[in-house]
């Protein structure tokens, strides 16, 4: 299921993480076992922030996602289900079908 994850990282935590080079690991690392659609980074409510577009193929992977950004940069994270036009269009179609 395409999933957009947001990585919302502690002020603190980040400071240190960007120091001792655990950050950009971490991004790395996200980016090699999501290999996302989309990555954008952003500054949110004060926050170092991130948000990937992945595929979510089990929601097992969710622990395997979030707990290196938990541990890592003391994160506040969210898994939403997103779509794409063609999503939206499809789903519309099937919509339009129970009516």
């Amino acid at each position: 299921m395409r999933t957009l994850v947001r990585i919302s990282m502690d002020t603190g935590a980040g400071n240190t993480a960007i120091k001792n080079g655990t950050l950009e690991k971490l991004i790395a690392s996200t980016m090699q076992e999501l290999k996302p659609e989309a990555a954008y980074f952003f500054a949110d409510g004060g926050k170092r922030t991130a948000s990937f577009i992945f595929d979510l193929k089990s929601s097992s992977d969710i622990p395997s996602i979030a707990e290196p950004w938990f541990m890592g940069v003391n994160a506040s994270i969210e898994f939403i289900p997103v779509m794409n036009a063609d999503d939206v269009k499809a789903g519309l179609e099937k919509a339009a079908r129970k009516m």
